[in-house]
């Protein structure tokens, strides 16, 4: 994953542009957890370009779209945000959430 600043997250949006953003904090240990699985899916799904944003430097963001917990997961396409997630059940459920984006982005779907 690549880090991320508030400043280009909100650029990506704005330009609606895909955004597969992971949330986390550096001292939630579930946010740990979380990054290593995305790190995995992320290996799984080469064709999404997954970005991670440390949301201690982004409060105005976490106000803005209502970030209620870390770890997180946002998707937003054409400026919206269509996917939000809170819960990192497994690498197999994180795999199967972002699947079909990763299809939309090869064009298969």
């Amino acid at each position: 994953m690549i880090e991320i600043t508030v400043d280009e997250v909100n650029s990506r949006i704005k330009n609606r542009e895909e955004v597969y953003l992971f949330i986390y904090t550096p001292l939630c240990g579930t946010c740990s957890l979380a990054k290593r699985m995305m790190d995995v899916v992320e290996e799984m799904l080469p064709s999404l370009q997954i970005s991670s944003m440390n949301l201690n430097q982004a409060p105005d963001f976490a106000q803005t779209w209502e970030v209620k917990s870390v770890p997180a997961l946002f998707i937003f396409q054409k400026g919206f945000r269509v996917k939000e997630m809170y819960a990192f059940h497994s690498i197999m459920y994180v795999h199967q959430l972002l699947k079909p984006y990763s299809l939309m982005e090869k064009g298969e779907i």
